[in-house]
């Protein structure tokens, strides 16, 4: 199964259990890949025959700077189901990475794997 990437998705969100953390922005990293059948698009060259990478990066920033969730957990189901409502994505892998969360750590966070039931 073919690929569609995006890496690296930066966004300004409120995340986190914490009295602070429900008050603060803090930057989060979105990463999803989505999985799809690329040969459509490839004898097309037509746009309409893609996963829209640019359209899909801003919904998932759009929904994580207005979802205040709670965990990384629940942001990330979020994120994937969105990604899995383009009818051409069959399977998403997501990621959420919260940088600084813990100290001395690089970064924390959730990532999940979902399919589109109706496909897979």
């Amino acid at each position: 199964m073919d690929k569609v990437f995006i890496q690296n998705l930066h966004a300004t969100v409120i995340l986190g259990i914490h009295d602070w953390e429900r008050v603060t922005l803090r930057e989060i990293i979105i990463n999803a890949t989505m999985f799809t059948d690329t040969r459509p698009a490839a004898l097309s060259d037509d746009i309409s025959d893609c996963v829209n990478y640019s359209d899909m990066a801003k919904k998932l920033r759009a929904h994580a700077e207005s979802a205040a969730r709670m965990t990384v957990e629940a942001l990330a189901n979020d994120l994937a189901e969105i990604c899995l409502q383009e009818p051409r994505v069959v399977k998403v892998i997501l990621r959420v990475d919260k940088p600084g969360a813990v100290p001395g750590v690089d970064s924390v966070g959730a990532e999940v794997e979902r399919e589109n039931q109706a496909q897979g």
